[in-house]
């Protein structure tokens, strides 16, 4: 559910979503690159107890 949200919401893994939904992907492999990415985040962000900034375009 938390990458479902944050493809709506989140700029970054939206456009990441659409990128593979362009390629041709398969809907579930979207949502599981999106999660990959959602615990990346979280392993980089919690050891050092940061919070999350998006990009400054």
């Amino acid at each position: 559910m938390p990458a479902l949200i944050a493809c709506r919401f989140n700029p970054n893994l939206e456009a990441k979503y659409h990128q593979l939904k362009a390629a041709g992907k398969p809907a579930k492999l979207d949502i599981t690159a999106v999660m990959r990415r959602l615990v990346i985040l979280a392993v980089a962000l919690l050891p050092d107890y940061r919070k999350w900034t998006p990009k400054s375009a």
